[in-house]
């Protein structure tokens, strides 16, 4: 992946690479907001849920649990190619 990148990066010319550092820190940025924002809505509708039927709520807290392991999983993992990103320009 790597020769694709720097051919891509050879044919725009003089592309200035602290612009594609700070595109690459923005993205991080977004990440983590978005992140931050599921596993919120995923606690509030199971702090409902529970509320709700409390004889449901190991199930829930369970499924909660699942969702925002999923969740960050992704995240970290965009995380980790937004950080290579970031170094491998530097």
């Amino acid at each position: 992946m790597g020769p694709v990148i720097s051919s891509v990066l050879a044919a725009t010319g003089g592309v200035n690479m602290s612009l594609a550092i700070f595109g690459a820190v923005i993205g991080c940025g977004m990440i983590i907001i978005g992140a931050g924002i599921g596993v919120g809505m995923i606690g509030g509708k199971a702090v409902e849920s529970i509320a709700r039927q409390p004889e449901a709520g190991s199930r829930i807290f369970m499924s909660m649990i699942i969702a925002a392991a999923l969740i960050e999983g992704v995240t970290f993992f965009a995380l980790l190619i937004c950080f290579l990103a970031v170094f491998w320009l530097h």
